[in-house]
């Protein structure tokens, strides 16, 4: 039998430009039985140049499933209920964080909260000065100048 079961768009989205956008499906959570399930798009949804970015759907989320997509040649109409994505239910063998239970929150990371940083990069400014602050220390603030390397998969400051 088939490995997942095809989810389609709620509404007719306009994907309006290249950046991903979130886009809402006729699918909610929980999937059931304890399932947890792997998103991804449909080939037929790739061959017309729509890219559905790959996701999970927790076995504790009870929201609206939605699906993370993009196109580079904008602008792309997706008609309501056409099946862009497909959900493949799998068992998860990962022990329970002991955090609350997701609910309908999705797009979210389980675990503590964490800090990102972005910077632009180009070649005549490579480097930053990073300023940390942390009350209670001594000294209170420290200033860090970086030399900043960016690859496809990890971003260096050294």
């Amino acid at each position: 039998g088939s490995a997942g079961v095809d989810v389609c768009t709620a509404d007719t989205v306009i994907v309006d430009s290249p950046a991903v956008h979130k886009v809402p499906l006729g699918a909610h959570g929980p999937i059931g039985q304890g399932l947890s399930a792997l998103l991804l798009g449909r080939s037929s949804a790739t061959l017309q140049g729509i890219f559905v970015h790959p996701g999970v759907i927790d076995a504790d989320f009870t929201g609206q499933i939605c699906a993370m997509v993009s196109t580079p040649t904008p602008p792309a109409v997706i008609p309501a209920h056409t099946r862009i994505a497909q959900l493949v239910p799998f068992k998860s063998c990962v022990p329970r964080t002991g955090l609350k239970e997701r609910g309908d929150q999705g797009f979210g990371s389980t675990g503590a909260p964490q800090v990102f940083w972005t910077q632009q990069l180009s070649e005549q400014r490579p480097q930053l000065i990073c300023e940390l602050t942390l009350k209670g220390a001594q000294p209170q603030t420290v200033k860090i100048k970086g030399l900043i390397d960016t690859g496809a998969d990890v971003t260096v400051i050294s």
